[in-house]
């Protein structure tokens, strides 16, 4: 079987992970102990909080970081738990040490950190990153573009993907007042859910004691976990001011483009799926 390893299991990440999996791969995914992802909803690292998760059909699930299922007893490898199996694999690994001890075939870097935490070119026989920060050819075999615009899911086999512009996606005209940020550093309080509609100036959640508010109006289509400790300025929310609660739940045309480059990538690059699964 061929065996994906995807760093990250935030929204982009989880994204190419639902493709993968449908396509017959092995994948497992790496996480923080504390996932910081906004899209909960939609984000398989939301198995390390709650045990598991179901995004759109496919199921992850959760392991801590001495590989011991929340439903099972203690595994004595991934192989042996994801031969066949029906869900993807959310392990807590902030060491990295998950592809030593795995030794994947592909190792997708889906974190979209903007610089290389961790990648080498030798860490696998096929080496992807998502994003800017990861140069293809020194960094990585290839890196995917995750850029809105004319270039979004190109494959580049050699540089930089486009540079971080600091400025959030346009959704109906709306850029940066649809993102929340933590208005200081503290623990965040939630005081309304995913999906919820939301007006202007409601009051969303709080950090330290400092008021989240809405700067638009729309649905609330994601929110950091409650309790997390957060930074001033970090992004803890995002607003849809389409107002479409069904996309709180459903994967994004950003993330259906790159998740389809990162297969063509690992197709074109001679790896093949053990079966396809029909869900």
């Amino acid at each position: 079987m061929t065996k994906v390893l995807i760093k990250g299991a935030g929204e982009h990440a989880s994204g190419t992970a639902h493709r993968l999996f449908r396509a017959g791969f092995t994948v497992a995914m790496t996480e923080l102990s504390r996932p910081t992802a906004v899209r909960r909803s939609v984000a398989f690292c939301s198995a390390v909080y709650e045990g598991e998760i179901v995004v759109e059909g496919v199921r992850g699930v959760g392991y801590g970081q001495d590989l011991r299922s929340h439903l099972s007893s203690p595994l004595f490898g991934l192989d042996a738990a994801l031969s066949g199996a029906d869900f993807i694999a959310v392990v807590v690994d902030p060491a990295d040490s998950l592809k030593e001890r795995w030794r994947p075939d592909v190792i997708v870097d889906g974190r979209i950190a903007k610089r290389n935490l961790d990648c080498r070119l030798d860490d696998a026989p096929l080496v992807i990153g998502l994003g800017p920060g990861l140069e293809a050819g020194r960094d990585v075999h290839q890196a995917i573009e995750t850029q809105r615009g004319h270039d979004l899911g190109r494959i580049i086999t050699s540089g930089l993907a486009s540079p971080n512009t600091g400025t959030p996606g346009v959704i109906a005209g709306v850029s940066h007042q649809r993102v929340l940020r933590a208005p200081a550093a503290g623990i965040l309080e939630a005081r309304r859910d995913i999906g919820d509609a939301i007006e202007a100036g409601e009051i969303l959640a709080t950090v330290a004691g400092h008021p989240v508010q809405a700067e638009i109006s729309g649905v609330l289509r994601g929110l950091a976990h409650p309790g997390l400790p957060v930074r001033l300025g970090q992004k803890i929310g995002d607003i849809d001011p389409r107002g479409d609660r069904a996309a709180c739940w459903t994967l994004s045309d950003k993330t259906r483009t790159i998740s389809g480059s990162v297969l063509e990538a690992i197709l074109a690059a001679g790896f093949l799926p053990a079966s396809r699964r029909a869900i």
